[in-house]
């Protein structure tokens, strides 16, 4: 199995730097290969490792407190409206008086293999289809994976012998961690015991390091787990086997995943991007979803501690999971929201003695309100648990799966109307939202995020408001609220305003566009029949991206690629190219991993959003309607830089596998669905009806003038 690692790509850095490694991982455990010739090294983590360090409070208790914090919002006091929340939570547990984060997701430890003969010529790469990493030189080769089978780091080195050191990863935890490490031979487990003075919390974990030697080979299998369990326990939970055995069956299973989809755009770097974004996700997601560093970690503090950021991060990383065949890699997100739906419940309660789910932006190993501010004031964000709501439609609408659908979507949607149901006032036969919170840009570029009626609030309501009255017409009280729901604004300059109140300037510079929201899946019904809205939400989109391509912009590589994925769903070509290829030159280092900021901090929710962009340039797709039809267009966005491609494997909701190729002279399209079903399908300015049989493929061919092209 050794010859037939193939790196998708190859560099020469050799690295310290934990965040320049190149990356293996299950899901659930996930290896930083890194190091030089003098010395290998290898940096694991765990998808449940968050250490215990800001104990969690309840939301604070500011419902009684509501109807003074509207008054001052409507009468423009938004930094003591925001201060007064503050200030409650400060009077009930001083906990509140700073800042409170979430716990972070820590590196559970380094192996260092120092080889015999250290030597010249450091080459490295990653194979996408196999989740190896390849670190060689003069003579040596040193092959790694985790396997998704055996859930264990698998290292073998051939060419040199060497000694192995277990230890902690670089740097001070924030709170205490008592070290030890137990030796047996070649056998090492390091346990790592938690200073925790509440009930509850991670009392520690283990990293178990089995090491075998051949006069061919060193082979090390190591594992980290969470929770305490003895040296000899830890050992014995490592899986036996030699490395090519172990492959064969990892290989397997990480190659179905990724082989889902072929993309062919003539070599150029994008294509290689697109591959790389993919592997992340894929290897990231394991019982959970990809935090904000995936399921990575060389650190004690990693940037916004790497927990789950929801108003955008997990939804860009998350944004392709299904358009690129991989729906199993979804209800991870849903296990996770199962296991934080009592926290939910009380943030709705204590915050505004409402029912049903208030989330907050932050979640980790709990999901309860604890982290705002005076400025950033996300207890006013009540939007959260609506957005991903549209997760739980899309799954639906990408699989076809009724069962979930009644069984966890429905439900679920079910109690996120209950809070707004209760929350929306109304003015003149109109709903209001107050406050609200568009994260997480303050209007005109103040300083006071505080605000109401912000446009993603309508937006995210309405999604969920619609399925409930499609598939469970059964309260009335839905129906009434959607048709309360206040219309869009256009702002003077003609563009969709991203607040509805017209006291709120719009503010360009800034990373967030969440009143795009509708653009990133399946479209906006209301803005697609009224010209005057889509030019304004062209007109938005132009200027959002207007900033971005400046150089006043340095932050946030995930939130250019929603609005280039906006820019797609709304037909700028070049538009979302230009997205693309800034995001493909200034937020990705030489290891394929993205960052957040230009060349700075890995993060992956880019890894979701490069791929999904590119995706949203080649396939736009509808929800699928009550006449079953499935509704997409082909090529919807294509830049002129792509005058030729294919692409295997996309899918479009219904769901419906779309395989494309194209060249000037025309498009070919191969559709295959798994139920009979009438497809139409667009492209330019033609449109097509086809019926397709179980299973079995159709196609379509469209003759294309260049100048479409």
């Amino acid at each position: 199995m050794q010859s037939h690692v193939n790196p998708s790509f190859q560099d020469a850095e050799a690295t310290e730097d934990w965040e320049r490694a190149l990356i293996s991982g299950n899901g659930r455990q996930g290896a930083l290969c890194y190091g030089t010739p003098s010395a290998l090294r290898f940096t694991l983590a765990h998808e449940d490792l968050f250490q215990p360090v800001t104990e969690p409070l309840p939301a604070p208790a500011t419902a009684a407190a509501l109807p003074g914090i509207r008054e001052l919002l409507a009468t423009a006091r938004f930094t003591e409206a925001a201060q007064a929340v503050c200030d409650i939570a400060v009077q009930e547990d001083q906990g509140y008086a700073e800042t409170r984060w979430i716990d972070p997701l820590i590196g559970a430890a380094t192996l260092t293999f120092t080889p015999d003969s250290p030597g010249d010529g450091y080459v490295r790469g990653t194979d996408f289809t196999t989740g190896v990493v390849r670190q060689q030189w003069s003579g040596v080769t040193c092959d790694a994976f985790v396997s998704r089978t055996a859930d264990a780091l698998i290292v073998r080195v051939t060419g040199t012998g060497g000694t192995l050191t277990v230890g902690p990863v670089d740097g001070t935890p924030e709170r205490p961690i008592d070290f030890s490490v137990a030796r047996s031979g070649d056998d090492v487990v390091l346990t790592a015991r938690f200073d925790v003075p509440w009930k509850g919390a991670l009392d520690g974990y283990a990293v178990a390091v089995r090491l075998s030697r051949t006069p061919a080979s060193v082979l090390i299998v190591a594992r980290a787990a969470p929770g305490l369990r003895s040296p000899a326990q830890a050992l014995a939970e490592l899986p036996a086997g030699g490395f090519d055995e172990l492959l064969e069956a990892h290989a397997a299973a990480h190659s179905d995943l990724f082989g889902r989809v072929a993309i062919d755009l003539g070599g150029r770097r994008e294509q290689t991007l697109f591959d790389a974004g993919r592997y992340a996700i894929i290897s990231s997601t394991g019982t959970r979803p990809p935090t904000l560093q995936g399921v990575w970690s060389g650190t004690y503090s990693p940037p916004w501690r790497s927990g789950w950021t929801i108003d955008g991060n997990l939804q860009a990383a998350l944004l392709a999971v299904h358009s690129t065949g991989t729906p199993e890699l979804m209800p991870p997100l849903f296990d996770l929201l199962d296991t934080l739906r009592a926290d939910f419940r009380s943030n709705a309660s204590r915050l505004y003695g409402m029912p049903g789910l208030l989330a907050p932006a932050h979640l980790g190993n709990h999901g309860r309100q604890n982290h705002f501010g005076p400025i950033w004031c996300l207890t006013f964000w009540t939007a959260g648990a609506a957005w991903l709501g549209r997760l739980y439609l899309d799954h639906w609408q990408y699989t076809g799966d009724a069962d979930f659908l009644r069984s966890r979507a429905l439900p679920y949607l079910r109690e996120v109307a209950e809070f707004h149901l209760a929350f929306a006032e109304f003015e003149g036969g109109r709903a209001r939202f107050s406050p609200s919170y568009s994260p997480e840009n303050d209007p005109g570029g103040l300083g006071a995020q505080a605000c109401v009626d912000a446009t993603l609030d309508v937006q995210a309501v309405r999604d969920v408001l619609r399925a409930l009255v499609r598939h469970d017409g059964s309260d009335p009280r839905w129906s009434a609220l959607l048709a309360a729901l206040p219309p869009y604004r256009i702002t003077d300059e003609g563009e969709l305003a991203e607040w509805l109140d017209p006291r709120f300037p719009e503010n360009h510079a800034h990373r967030h566009c969440s009143h795009f929201y509708p653009f990133f899946y399946a479209g906006d019904a209301i803005v697609e029949a009224d010209p005057a809205l889509h030019a304004a939400a062209v007109k938005a989109v132009r200027s959002r991206l207007r900033w971005w391509l400046s150089e006043a912009s340095d932050e946030m590589g995930y939130g250019l690629a929603l609005l280039g994925v906006a820019a797609a769903h709304l037909g700028l070509g070049e538009e979302a190219y230009a997205a693309l290829v800034r995001i493909a030159d200034a937020y990705w280092r030489p290891n394929l991993v993205p960052t957040h900021n230009r060349d700075h901090m890995f993060n992956v929710d880019l890894a979701g959003g490069f791929p999904a962009l590119i995706v949203a340039m080649l396939l736009r797709s509808r929800d699928i309607g009550e006449d079953g039809v499935a509704r997409f267009d082909l090529l919807p966005a294509l830049p002129a830089a792509w005058p030729s491609g294919s692409v295997r494997g996309l899918v479009a909701r219904g769901p419906v596998t779309v395989d494309l190729s194209w060249s000037p002279a025309g498009l070919h399209a191969t559709l295959t669905s798994p139920c009979d079903r009438t497809v139409e399908v667009g492209h330019a300015l033609d449109r097509r009806v086809l019926h397709l049989s179980a299973d079995q493929p159709g196609t379509l061919t469209f003759s294309l003038p260049t100048a479409i092209l």
